[in-house]
């Protein structure tokens, strides 16, 4: 699991969209940043989330906040599930998982008994100035945006 905590300087990350566009922390300067990751594009907990900012989107946007996910899918994959769902924004394809093991989210995990490595959900709120304002581990994937906005 992530020891980033609120107050840590967060990591200065570069990653590619899944249109091939190139994303990194100081390109949000001056804005809140919601950086949420996910386990996998198109599964049904991920989809619910990134589901849940897109309806949510004007509300983020009228406060200053862009949005970014990240997983660790191909930009083909990404790019299928934001034209599926239409999200109004970026999804980064970490394939080399840079971004993922720099806020430290890739780890062990359990699923129906079985042990593996992999993505925790994971999402952080970082203010303006680069600084870690949030991380939020238990994430509600239907309700996430007002886990978010609160």
């Amino acid at each position: 699991m992530t020891t980033l905590k609120k107050g840590d300087k967060s990591p200065q990350f570069s990653g590619v969209d899944q249109d091939g566009n190139a994303h990194k922390l100081a390109d949000y300067k001056g804005k809140k940043l919601v950086v949420f990751f996910y386990p996998k594009a198109n599964t049904p907990g991920c989809t619910a989330e990134a589901c849940d900012l897109r309806d949510n989107f004007e509300r983020f946007q009228s406060n200053n906040y862009a949005i970014l996910g990240v997983s660790a899918d191909s930009q083909k994959a990404q790019a299928k599930f934001r034209d599926k769902f239409v999200f109004p924004f970026p999804l980064l394809a970490d394939e080399d998982k840079s971004v993922i093991e720099a806020f430290g989210v890739w780890g062990p995990k359990k699923f129906m008994g079985r042990e593996y490595d992999g993505i925790h959900r994971t999402t952080f709120i970082i203010d303006e100035n680069g600084t870690i304002d949030e991380v939020i581990l238990d994430v509600k994937t239907k309700d996430h945006a007002n886990q978010i906005l609160k």
